[in-house]
């Protein structure tokens, strides 16, 4: 299942939202960082369009790990992004450019992931491009 996991990072990375939303079930469950649960695809894919078009964001340094069994999974990496375009309750955005680390746990069913849970330090984000 680690493959799938590399699968998604590898087509954030690209920018690929199809790519995403092709290694996740009907059903997943998106929980963000500062936010309210979303389920299922359509709510993950408006959600990435959105991000898409307020950040510009590239994944590096990245250690993956699944459970012997396969069922749930976890990704440490650094975010190196840059802010363009103001996000509602947010600092303004200018192009700020910011590097952060972060990291997400899955939940892993049938070949799929269907649980992508995200963390990172909000507060340092807005330190940043304050």
């Amino acid at each position: 299942m680690t493959q799938q996991i590399q699968r998604y990072f590898d087509a954030f990375n690209a920018g690929n939202v199809d790519g995403m939303l092709d290694c996740l079930t009907d059903d997943v469950a998106h929980h963000v960082n500062e936010g309210e649960v979303r389920r299922g695809k359509a709510l993950f894919a408006e959600f990435c369009a959105h991000m898409n078009r307020c950040y510009a964001e590239t994944l590096t340094n990245m250690t993956l790990f699944v459970t012997p069994d396969g069922t749930r999974g976890a990704a440490e990496y650094v975010v190196n992004g840059q802010y363009l375009e103001t996000d509602a309750g947010l600092p303004e955005a200018q192009g700020q450019r910011y590097k952060l680390p972060a990291g997400s746990f899955f939940d892993l069913r049938d070949g799929k992931i269907s649980r992508v849970t995200t963390y990172y330090n909000l507060a340092d984000w807005i330190r940043q491009v304050s």
